[in-house]
This record gives structure tokens, C-alpha cells and sequence, in this order.
């Protein structure tokens, strides 16, 4: 059996097909999760279960639910869905999930996202941990008894959609949309059909060896194509979706990305203005405009640890409207606190449509700082080298520190800078804002001279 500790992650498990993780692995986990789940509701009777388009996807599906069946558990397989898809399932009809994908990664990785119903997540604390115990241990034999159905859920996660964004009356708009070859060439068209957009499609054939680009718009490299595309045909503007669908990326009239820290922003004064005086969850990492802008709005701005296990708790805890990310995760209270990068995109055309300025134009106002984006460094050591930074900047004068994640270090002149560790490679993670482009090189450049010394 493959070596659990290398594949069983924080949010997930995911690992490189045949020789990290293989369908043995996988019925074992599908069967660990029905005892897991039995054993703290015996109310629990069925489990569903997606699919994205990679070509080792339906028979891990499959292998899964065979653990889960084998346990006396009921699987209920909704094919081929989006990552949100799985969620709108397991929020809609009240069931725990599964859903195999590696979301962004190469095509030879694969992986399971599990939840409970609801779309609670599934992480190294609260449930992960265990099933790898027993998978490791060996999961004893069930019952046996489930049985599999099967059910199509585009349309109405579609409609649901649409429900929470109305684009009924917003100007016609033009969009070209890169999917990468992944979920979103599936459920864009469902989602986006009827409405007065005339989209121009990038790479919506479903095909999980992403033979145009790697299905992960966080590389600029990636955005490329889009980018070109957006000034080629005169549009209005942009969405790259990751492979799984849940991140969105946008990219304005002139083919310029908009951060997710301004994204992030947007929207939270789009549900501030239909949830007043509601929290808004942002990462350590957004840019430090968006609390400014949901205090402006009159929210209240909470700030968390990296990772979607501690939105989505500091969410159920905090009643939050909304939640944003760095990294282009988007997490809603009327989508089960799940994110869904779909829901983002209606949000933001809702945003434009709604007014006469081009994006660019729009999103001036929650654009305020620059930023460095994220910078990796490969270091064996990376608490001595997070030590040197805290070190030397721990000598000026005015200087903070807080270690909610990582190192984030604040400047008097209003700069700062978060230094985090990868979890899972020898990396330490950088991200830096400041007043303008130059003070970001500058203070970029600073800490990477200790970092890489």
C-alpha cells in the first residue's frame, strides 16, 4: 500500500496515480469515511460523489464507492461536477461528499476533497487524521449492502446559481472564459447560457491532460492566452477557472489581471450591502485594503490563517457574509460557507453590468496598494532562515510582529511582509505589499537576500 503520510494532507488527499495513490487506496478510504461518519451519525446513509475530467478520475470514483458500499452505505454519483458542484450536493441534500480531483496540479496527480453534509470540510483534524489511522491499520470488513444511483445535478446547482446573482438586467457584456480543459468548460455554459453575455470560450473541451496550459491561473503563465484573447476580441473582460472550478481569476478590458485581494473586496461590499454590519473573513494575506474597505462599508473585517478549514470555521463561528483569499478562493454564507469561484464570477459581472465604467474603471476604487504576489524560495532550513529575518528587522525601530501564520512583519511606513513555510516542500512562501511598485521591489528584495543568504 502506498506510503499514506506523503498523500493525506491538510484539506485533502492527493498524490501521483500508480504509484502514489491507486484504486486499493482509495476503497479503503471510501470505506474508512462510511465507518467514520456511521459512527458519529447512524442517521448517515449515503455519501456523494463527483468527478472532474482527469482520465483516472471515474475509476477512482468508482473504487471509492465501492468502499463505501461495502460498509452498508448508499452512494450517490453525480459524475461529472465542479468542486462547488459537490458542495451545492452535499449543502442542497443535507449528504456528506466526496469529490476526486487534483484541482490545479499536473495531470498525472489525483486526489479526494471530502466533507460532511452540509459541506463542512474534511481536514487533518477533523477526520483526515483518523481515516488514514484506519486505512493504515486496516479498515474492517462491513456489511456490505449499498447500493450506487445515479443522479445529474448541473442544472440545478446551475439555477441555484443565479438565484443568489441576478444578471436579469445588467448591460450586455462580452467575456472570454478559459477553462483550461477543465470543470469549468462543463458548468460555464449551464451557468452563464441565457444571460445577455456573448462568451467566447477558451479550451472548454473537457481533457485532463491539459494538452494548452496547466489548469492553474495562479502562474501568470497561464493566463496568457486569456489575456490575449480579452484585448484580440474587444472584451469586457476575463475569467480563468482552475481545474476543479472552484478558484476564479479575472482579468479587465486591458488584458490586466485584477487581484483577488480587490475581488475579495468587491464582493464583500456587494453582500454588505444585503447582509449590513456582517463580518467578512480575509486571509493575512489579502491585501490590507480589503478590512479598510469592509469597515468603510460598515462590516467587520476578521482576519485568519491561510487555508479553507479555517475560513470556513471562523465563518460557522463569526455568522460571516462572505469570505476571500489570496489565492482566489471565495466563500459564501448562502453556498453553505463552501467557496465557489462560479459564484465570484456572477459577482463580479453583476458588478460591471450593473454600471457604465469599463473594469478597469471599477475595480480603481478597492485597488489601493501593490503587492508582490507570492515568491517562493527553496531552503532546507526554514525556521533559521525565518529567524534571520525576525532577527534583523527586530532591530528597527516601529517594526511588528505577529505569528498568526508564518512570520508577517509590519513596517512604520505602512509596508509589510508575511513569510510562511509550505506545508507539504522546502519552501518558504513570500508575499509583500507596499504603497507602490518600487517599494515592493525594494522590501521584496530586502527579505530575500536574508531568506536566500
Amino acid at each position: 500500500m502506498p506510503d499514506l503520510s506523503q498523500i493525506v494532507k491538510a484539506y485533502d488527499i492527493r498524490g501521483v496515480v500508480g504509484e502514489q495513490l491507486d484504486a486499493g487506496t482509495v476503497r479503503e478510504v471510501g470505506a474508512a469515511l462510511a465507518r467514520l461518519l456511521r459512527a458519529e451519525d447512524p442517521a448517515v446513509t449515503e455519501i456523494a460523489v463527483g468527478h472532474d475530467m482527469r482520465d483516472s478520475s471515474p475509476g477512482l470514483a468508482a473504487a471509492f464507492a465501492e468502499g463505501v458500499t461495502a460498509q452498508g452505505l448508499d452512494v450517490l454519483d453525480i459524475g461529472l461536477a465542479s468542486t462547488d458542484m459537490l458542495y451545492f450536493a452535499a449543502g442542497s441534500l443535507g449528504v456528506p461528499g466526496a469529490m476526486f480531483t487534483a484541482s490545479h496540479n499536473p495531470a498525472k496527480y489525483n486526489g479526494i476533497k471530502l466533507c460532511r453534509a452540509g459541506a463542512t470540510p474534511i481536514g487533518q483534524d477533523t477526520g483526515l487524521a483518523a481515516i488514514r489511522e484506519a486505512v493504515e491499520q486496516g479498515v474492517p470488513e462491513g456489511p456490505g449492502g449499498g447500493t450506487v444511483r445515479r443522479r445529474t445535478l448541473l442544472a440545478e446547482y446551475a439555477a441555484y446559481l443565479r438565484g443568489l446573482v441576478d444578471l436579469s438586467g445588467i448591460r450586455p457584456l462580452r467575456v472570454v472564459v478559459d477553462a483550461g480543459n477543465g470543470m469549468g468548460g462543463y458548468t460555464v455554459p449551464e451557468v452563464l447560457g441565457g444571460l445577455p453575455l456573448d462568451v467566447v470560450p477558451l479550451y472548454f473541451e473537457l481533457d485532463g491532460t491539459f494538452p494548452n496550459h496547466e489548469a492553474n491561473p495562479l502562474d501568470p503563465a497561464n493566463l496568457v492566452d486569456l489575456q490575449k484573447a480579452v484585448v484580440a476580441e474587444g472584451a469586457d473582460l476575463g475569467l480563468a477557472f482552475d481545474g476543479d472550478a472552484d478558484r476564479c481569476f479575472v482579468v479587465d478590458e486591458r488584458g490586466e489581471p485584477v487581484s483577488p485581494s480587490a475581488i475579495t473586496a468587491l464582493v464583500a461590499v456587494r453582500e454588505l450591502a444585503k447582509s449590513p454590519g456582517s463580518s467578512v473573513i480575509h486571509n493575512l494575506i489579502t491585501s490590507r485594503a480589503v478590512p479598510e474597505i469592509v469597515r468603510e462599508h460598515g462590516g467587520t473585517p476578521v482576519r485568519t490563517r491561510v487555508g479553507h478549514s479555517f475560513i470556513k470555521q471562523t465563518m460557522a463561528d463569526t455568522g460571516a457574509v462572505f469570505g476571500g483569499e489570496h489565492s482566489a478562493h471565495y466563500y459564501f454564507k448562502d453556498f453553505w460557507k463552501a467557496d465557489s469561484g462560479m459564484l465570484a464570477a456572477l459577482h463580479v459581472l453583476a458588478a460591471l453590468g450593473e454600471q457604465q465604467e469599463p473594469l478597469s474603471g471599477l475595480m480603481r476604487v478597492y485597488e489601493r496598494y501593490s503587492a508582490s504576489g507570492e515568491v517562493n524560495s527553496t531552503v532546507v532550513d526554514q525556521a533559521d532562515r525565518v529567524a534571520a529575518v525576525r532577527e534583523t528587522y527586530g532591530a528597527r525601530e516601529g517594526v511588528e510582529f505577529d505569528e498568526l501564520d508564518g512570520l508577517t512583519v509590519a513596517l512604520p511606513d505602512g509596508s509589510w511582509f508575511n513569510l510562511r513555510a509550505s506545508n507539504t516542500e522546502p519552501l518558504l512562501r513570500l508575499n509583500v505589499e507596499a504603497a507602490d511598485e518600487a517599494a515592493v521591489a525594494a522590501l521584496r528584495d530586502e527579505v530575500l537576500a536574508i531568506v536566500r543568504a
